[in-house]
Parts: C-alpha cells; structure tokens; sequence
C-alpha cells in the first residue's frame, strides 16, 4: 500500500505563481490530422463533427463561406483563423449556391500519416484554406474545453500587436504552395502554434472568459490553491490545507472556492486527479497501480472506484477503449 504524503506546511506561504499562466505554459496540442486544400469555385465540402478534439482552419489565400453545424454562415477570407470547439459537421463552401460534397469524397492525397493535400472545385475564383484537427494534450483540457465558444474567430490583421501572426500565415502559405521536404512538418507545428494563439487571445480579452473554472484561476486567493493542487495532486490535500494554501479560515474558503468553480474544492480535487490518470491511461503503458499512486491513492480498488465514480468506467475499460482522434 503506497503512503500518502501530507503538504508540507513551510511551503504554504511561499508564491505559488499564476495558476492560469502555467496552465497556458503547459498547453499543447497533439495534432491528429492536417488537410491543405487547392480550391476553385464553385466548390463545397462537408466535414464531419468528431468528438473531444477541436477542429480549426486557416484561409492561405482567398475568400469563402464557412456554416458550423446548424448555425448561420458567415464570409472567411484570407488569414482568417476559425477554431471549433466542438463535434459540429462544418461546411465550406465557394458560395451559398455551391453543391457540398463529403471531404472523403474528394481526390485526397495523403503525404504523411497526419498530413493530405486536396486540389478540387470548377476552375474558377481559387482558395487555399488549412484544416485541422487537434486534441488539447492537458489534464485541464476538458474544463477549457466546456467553457471555450463553440466558434472562434481570429483576424490577425486586427491589431498591432498580431503582426507575427500575420507573418506566421505568410510563411505557411508559401509551405503551402511550394511543399518542399519538411514541409508539411513545419505547416503542422506552426498551425498549432497559431490554434493555442487564438485560445489565449480569448482568454485574456473575451468578457466571458471571466467565468467559473477560468475566473476562479485568476483569483488571488483561490487560484493559488488551484495552482497547489495541479503542482502536487498526490498529497494527502484537505479543505483545510488548502484553505491556509490561500491563506483564508476554512469556512470563507470552501464557500469561496464552490462559489467561483461551482463544485467544492475536494471534488475538484478528484476530478483533477482522475483527468490526469485518464491522460496517462490514454498515453502511457504505465501500469494502473503505479498511476493510482501518482495521483494520490492509496490503493488501486479505491483509485478504480473513484474512476468509475467519475467516468462510468473502470482504468482497465478506458485504456481498452483509448483510441486516436479520427483520421
């Protein structure tokens, strides 16, 4: 039976740092599927939604229409960032009249295991647009995720400040159009790189980033327990530690805490463990009772029970059912 371990209380008081930067810090993408397409009008293509991954494109070069699941269509034109939160079919499309066709449909050219190029459409006014999907490779992804609009939309030509977005575009637009040895390499790793831009730009100016979980982080007093928990999710945590973590009497945390993250500080505990051991069920060979300690059990019946508790399933069926995004 592994020991837990109890926080240790001279560190208590130390800084804890910026929960939501280090969140940011930690933030990347496991790309799953990348398809660069050649378009000429009229065209129109149909992609479906897949779920717990986001999809994004990015307008290389021209103009078109783009609808998300049910919702009305809007213009996209060139550097035009759109990311997608969630499992929605996405159609794009030259203009509104356009017949869709299935993106499997298309002449599909597959150069890489993550990486197809399509040349499709009637001849007419060209378009070249990025499309992607990634997972969002962190224990807190699923708490962004619930709280990120379901359509993002990103113009780096808008400010200043996004100049090296705009430069970034360039530089993948002319991977693009050339696809030199590599390329497809440095389209992938750069698009990510402008995906995890556009959350952070919503994070840090959209008034409803300003919520729940996200809110809670930012808090001077909250987010350090936050931050304390993610740093070391194995200790023996109560309300009580956590409480002089954030340097309150326990009454005042615990309503303050549930107010802000609306669920109590010790679920939140469990559920931050259980995302970690789900991450490394999915992504490791590490064996169960070794990831039951890690996130602070001290048996493995009591960490499957506890999963179960929170994701209907026991570690053994989630790592049997773990599979890639669709590709």
């Amino acid at each position: 039976m592994t020991q837990p371990h109890v926080p240790d209380p001279s560190r208590l008081a130390q800084p804890l740092g910026d929960p939501l930067g280090e969140i940011l810090h930690l933030l990347k993408l496991t790309g799953t599927f990348y398809c660069q397409s050649r378009l000429s009008a009229p065209w129109g293509i149909t992609i479906p939604g897949f779920p717990d991954v986001m999809s994004f494109g990015v307008v290389i070069a021209g103009r078109a229409w783009m609808r998300v699941g049910d919702d009305p269509a809007f213009e996209i034109q060139k550097g035009d960032l759109v990311l997608m939160t969630h499992d929605a079919p996405i159609h794009l499309f030259s203009d509104p009249g356009a017949r869709l066709m299935q993106l499997e449909d298309l002449p599909i050219r597959k150069v890489t295991e993550l990486f197809e190029t399509v040349e499709y459409g009637g001849g007419g006014a060209e378009c070249s647009i990025m499309y992607g999907l990634a997972r969002l490779d962190h224990a807190s992804s699923p708490m962004l995720m619930a709280l990120l609009p379901d359509v993002l939309k990103i113009d780096p030509w808008e400010e200043e400040s996004g100049s090296w977005m705009q430069g970034t575009l360039q530089f993948i637009a002319r991977e693009a159009r050339e696809l030199r040895p590599g390329g497809e390499t440095v389209i992938t790793r750069l698009a990510d790189v402008l995906v995890i831009e556009a959350i952070r730009r919503w994070l840090n100016g959209a008034p409803e980033a300003n919520r729940g979980w996200l809110k809670a982080a930012r808090d001077p007093q909250v987010g350090r327990a936050i931050v304390a928990i993610h740093r070391d999710p194995a200790a023996e945590w109560s309300v009580d530690t956590l409480a002089r973590v954030a340097g309150m009497s326990r009454s005042a945390f615990a309503a303050r805490f549930t107010g802000l993250v609306g669920t109590p500080a010790m679920q939140y505990l469990a559920e931050w463990r259980m995302n970690l051991a789900r991450r490394r069920l999915r992504d490791t060979d590490q064996p169960v009772a070794s990831i039951a300690a890690d996130v602070g059990y001290q048996s493995e019946p009591a960490f499957n029970r506890a999963f179960k508790r929170v994701f209907g399933s026991t570690p053994g069926q989630a790592r049997r059912t773990a599979v890639p995004a669709p590709t």
